[in-house]
């Protein structure tokens, strides 16, 4: 990430070498030398900590590496110039302010950071309006924005840099304890954890590893992890951990975290990669209670879906038509021994089932189809085609044919359009489905996680540097889920469903409620609030006279503080960077 300032390019002789690419001169510092014994001779070790202003030659634009091999450079925390936009946009901004005046965010974060608060949730925010992660933009952002920094400053990227390094895990820590010291402990709660991992190829991270990805396969990933609270719709917590350990495995951790926050009346509900004896007999260990998902067709799930198969998938008592499927209930125990009976809800999907019967299909032909061209070869196949195919050799063992396993795949295509989830406690089969699918909330969190605030691929190059920013995704995330359930109780609230009444549609059209500079003085409204504008604004208790409040309250602020210089009259238009990675 280069920074948007400038710095003298460092005077060490033999050490300091530009070198350019396309229109760019990149400024390189030879650290070392790696010295093959083999060959006698060495090859320099080399880092790019800048690259060249083409106003000025002898300046650069340095980047985080350099702050690492000239520590001692002094590099300004604000921008050279008051810039700030002749126009901002303010309803985004005013809606965000709502929601951490409504979760007493300041007053924790102060806790914990002081000063550096205004920079965080303005960071935050960022994440949420300009759904993106790379630092170097926010000062972009900053200018056509109100801020929540003291008297709104502006900050450049080697202050945010500086941040991230500087945030320690004792902070984000201490804020997860008052964050989870305020939420609900005396009611009944179901907790939806769910996991993620994230791609990472910058600098030394200490959690990243070649694990099993989810998303893109081949890369080095760490694993992000949050435990959401389903019934109140609020995070809780998140945990980050190396990318080679499984969900299952970490499991446990969580159940302990959770009973160390004081959560008391809790049951957990899980997708079917935390499923596991041992995490069973964990859960029921605490004597909390569980939903889950179960992992593929178990043995003793198949054989129930298959004793059951025909009693149910007609009858309109079975029918839960606002996820289009039959269900029904039985009562079984979920291992050998298992000393505790558990209901195991079996659903049927019509739709599904032909999906799944052609897929299979599809699967067996391809299968079939690798076999054929082996035919006459000495190869041996793994278990995966073992399953289907009896598998025939000649006595030079040569492969010579294969034939299908009839009965497996009458009994797998028996299975399609058929999902079972096993609860600890009593419920019905509506109501089991209507609890499980409650953790499509978590899942959007990651959506909302990876897609829209733009944090798929962490773009750090240090372990503390990951970790501030993992902790900072996490209060956007905060924020910005607390929108999206505004949100939908509105569109709910409502006759007919709007497209605007989307996260990120909603915060568009938010975007456009801007202030305007006149004469230099101040900033009033540019226009009246839309009749759309209204109707996201009612979602959270909020109408045109806050918007003209919270406008004359900014502008008061910018005027008191000095802060009215455009980028334009600053710079004459010529401070216009674009930064690489």
């Amino acid at each position: 990430m280069y920074l948007n300032t400038t710095v003298k390019i460092p005077e060490q002789k033999g050490k300091i070498i530009a070198k350019k690419k396309g229109d760019t001169t990149y400024i390189l510092y030879q650290y070392g030398s790696d010295y093959k014994q083999d060959r006698k001779y060495a090859i320099p070790l080399r880092a790019i900590v800048g690259k060249v202003s083409p106003e000025d030659p002898g300046s650069m634009y340095p980047n985080e590496k350099f702050q690492l091999y000239f520590p001692d450079t002094e590099i300004p925390d604000e921008l050279p110039f008051a810039y700030r936009s002749c126009c901002l946009k303010i309803g985004s901004c005013v809606v965000i302010r709502k929601v951490i005046d409504e979760y007493d965010l300041w007053s924790m974060l102060s806790k914990r950071f002081g000063k550096e608060t205004g920079l965080i949730l303005d960071l935050a925010a960022y994440l949420i309006v300009d759904e993106e992660n790379v630092g170097q933009y926010y000062p972009d952002f900053a200018f056509s924005h109100p801020l929540f920094t003291e008297k709104m400053t502006i900050y450049s990227d080697s202050k945010i840099s500086r941040l991230l390094n500087s945030i320690t895990k004792n902070q984000c820590i201490g804020f997860l304890d008052d964050w989870n010291k305020n939420r609900d402990h005396r009611n009944r709660i179901y907790v939806s954890y769910d996991s993620t991992n994230k791609n990472c190829d910058a600098g030394d991270i200490d959690i990243v590893e070649f694990g099993k990805a989810k998303d893109d396969k081949g890369l080095p990933v760490f694993n992000l992890a949050v435990a959401m609270d389903k019934t109140n719709r609020v995070p809780l917590f998140y945990e980050e951990y190396p990318g080679s350990i499984t969900d299952v495995s970490q499991f446990t951790f969580m159940v302990d975290k959770v009973l160390e926050y004081g959560y008391q009346k809790i049951g957990f509900i899980l997708d079917r990669g935390y499923f596991s004896k041992d995490n069973i007999q964990y859960i029921d260990k605490n004597n909390y209670s569980f939903i889950i998902m179960c992992k593929g067709c178990k043995a003793l799930v198949s054989s129930l879906i298959l004793d059951k198969r025909g009693t149910f998938e007609t009858k309109r008592d079975a029918a839960i038509r606002s996820y289009k499927v039959y269900g029904m209930t039985t009562k079984a125990r979920l291992y050998e021994d298992d000393t505790t009976d558990r209901w195991f809800h079996i659903y049927y999907n019509p739709s599904k089932q032909s999906a799944e019967r052609e897929q299979l299909e599809q699967k067996i032909e391809r299968y079939r189809q690798f076999l054929d061209t082996h035919i006459g070869q000495d190869t041996k196949f793994g278990k995966t085609y073992q399953d289907y195919f009896y598998l025939y050799y000649d006595k030079h063992g040569r492969f010579i044919g294969a034939e299908e396993r009839a009965d497996v795949i009458e009994r797998e295509l028996q299975l399609c359009g058929y999902f079972c989830i096993i609860t600890s406690e009593e419920m019905t089969a509506a109501q089991a489905l209507i609890q499980y699918k409650g953790r499509d909330i978590s899942e959007k969190l990651f959506r909302a996680d990876k897609t829209f605030i733009g944090a798929k691929s962490e773009r750090v190059q240090s372990s503390q540097s990951i970790s501030s920013k993992i902790f900072i995704e996490f209060i956007a995330l905060i924020i910005r889920n607390r929108i999206y359930n505004l949100l939908k109780e509105q569109m709910l609230r409502m006759e007919s469903r709007h497209k605007f009444m989307t996260v990120p549609a909603a915060i568009r059209e938010l975007e456009k409620i801007e202030m305007v500079r006149r004469n230099g003085k101040c900033y009033k409204l540019d226009h009246a609030v839309t009749k759309t504008q209204k109707i996201i604004l009612s979602s959270f208790g909020l109408d045109e006279t806050n918007i003209s409040k919270s406008a004359d309250e900014i502008s008061k602020l910018l005027v008191a503080s000095k802060s009215l210089t455009s980028k334009e009259e600053g710079n004459n238009g010529t401070e216009e960077v674009n930064g690489i990675d």
